[in-house]
């Protein structure tokens, strides 16, 4: 296939069985891909703010794997399935259910017992889930998905911001938006809660 894709600061490169998962086979270039994802991506969110998802449906798997799907079907055949292999960022690719578990474990306890204020438990649990890197590809874009899900849906406040910019540039929204990560990597959540509420 001639799928030839650059990769920037802080993407996940795929695998040549990943890319030969491809379903729109014209697509030839990064930004002809980031434009069907972001069409994909949209008719996701349309998807979640149709409906109401209780607590204990968003902390699952399936959830989570449901959302990914939601976002990437339409233009990768393994959309909502785990990665399969190792990358450069995230558990090894055989942790991931049990990591996954974890976090799902733990979130439904900060949840319970409000742990942390609403924006924290979001950014947390988004942190966490990008930190796994469950899927091959899409990790951020549906991490920062399900953190607008739990704030919207489980404590009824509006959206992140997320820099009011798209992310998938080299662009300074991008560099701050990494920085905050990366902080958060040392338990500094203040960059991720300041920069997701720009």
């Amino acid at each position: 296939m001639g799928l030839d894709l650059d990769y920037n600061d802080g993407k996940t490169p795929l695998d040549e069985d990943e890319k030969d998962g491809l379903l729109i086979p014209t697509i030839a270039t990064r930004g002809e891909l980031d434009e069907f994802e972001q069409q994909n991506i949209e008719q996701a969110v349309q998807w979640t703010l149709s409906r109401s998802f209780k607590p204990e449906v968003i902390f699952t798997e399936e959830f989570i794997r449901t959302v990914h799907k939601r976002m990437f079907a339409d233009v990768w055949a393994w959309a909502g399935e785990f990665r399969k292999t190792n990358k450069n960022f995230g558990v090894d690719h055989w942790q991931i259910p049990s990591n996954l578990k974890y976090l799902l474990d733990d979130a439904k306890f900060w949840y319970e017992n409000n742990a942390y204020p609403p924006d924290e438990m979001a950014l947390r649990f988004k942190h966490r889930l990008v930190s796994i890197h469950c899927f091959p590809n899409g990790n951020g874009r549906h991490s920062r998905l399900m953190a607008d899900i739990i704030i919207e849906k489980i404590y009824k406040q509006t959206v992140f911001g997320w820099g009011a910019a798209k992310l998938s540039s080299d662009g300074d929204t991008r560099k701050a938006y990494l920085k905050a990560v990366k902080t958060a990597d040392r338990s500094d959540y203040s960059l991720l809660l300041a920069f997701a509420r720009l």
